[in-house]
């Protein structure tokens, strides 16, 4: 697994159905934890809602699925939910739908596709970003070449997911061919710098244009 989808950015999104208001609110999550911690916020700041459904799907290889229907049917709001997120394809996401009763029961098809609707409405509002795992790479470079050589490296595309000051400057960027990189680097160095491979990391991939 070396990329994955995960969410555009955090979003809600809201539809009403025989008068039960459905709110679906997204959010970006790494962990069991930070999902459960989603749920329990929007279940005290919605503390009037007669229920607090949640499914999240968490890792590279979304190995961590989970759902609850917080009262309702058995089926008909966490697995409905779920199955949203695993049609996206997203990962690292958790999806939390509060709903305020109307007065109208909906049945257990009716349940299922308010729930389901309510994510899809979401989802679509956030749109998606892939994540790539990426080498992260070291430069050492003098502080008056450091801004110069920044600057090309960005114009060409390449993440510097950080920028540290001592003696010299370090740059640590992130690439998928450290290789490529390293003749990068030696082209606008003229062979001073050497780059080296300190580690990886999950980074967003920019928007294709």
């Amino acid at each position: 697994m070396t990329s994955y989808l995960t969410l555009g950015c955090d979003a809600e999104a809201a539809i009403e159905v025989k008068h039960s208001r459905f709110l679906c609110t997204l959010r970006r999550v790494e962990s069991d934890a930070e999902a459960r911690d989603v749920v329990a916020r929007l279940r005290k700041q919605h503390w009037d809602a007669r229920h607090t459904c949640s499914a999240f799907v968490i890792g590279p290889d979304a190995a961590l699925q989970r759902s609850s229907d917080d009262g309702e049917p058995a089926g008909t709001a966490g697995a409905p939910m779920l199955e949203v997120l695993r049609g996206a394809g997203l990962s690292d996401v958790v999806a939390v739908v509060t709903r305020w009763f109307g007065g109208t029961l909906l049945g257990a098809g009716g349940l299922v596709r308010a729930y389901g609707d309510a994510v899809r409405a979401a989802v679509e509002r956030a749109g998606t970003t892939r994540r790539a795992l990426v080498h992260e790479v070291a430069v050492d470079l003098s502080h008056a070449d450091a801004g110069r050589v920044e600057s090309e490296l960005r114009s060409r595309g390449v993440a510097v997911l950080g920028t540290s000051y001592d003696a010299r400057v370090r740059l640590l960027l992130g690439t998928a061919s450290p290789a490529a990189l390293s003749e990068v680097v030696a082209e606008l160095t003229a062979g001073a710098a050497t780059p080296v491979v300190v580690g990886e990391r999950w980074v967003d991939q920019p928007p294709s244009t």
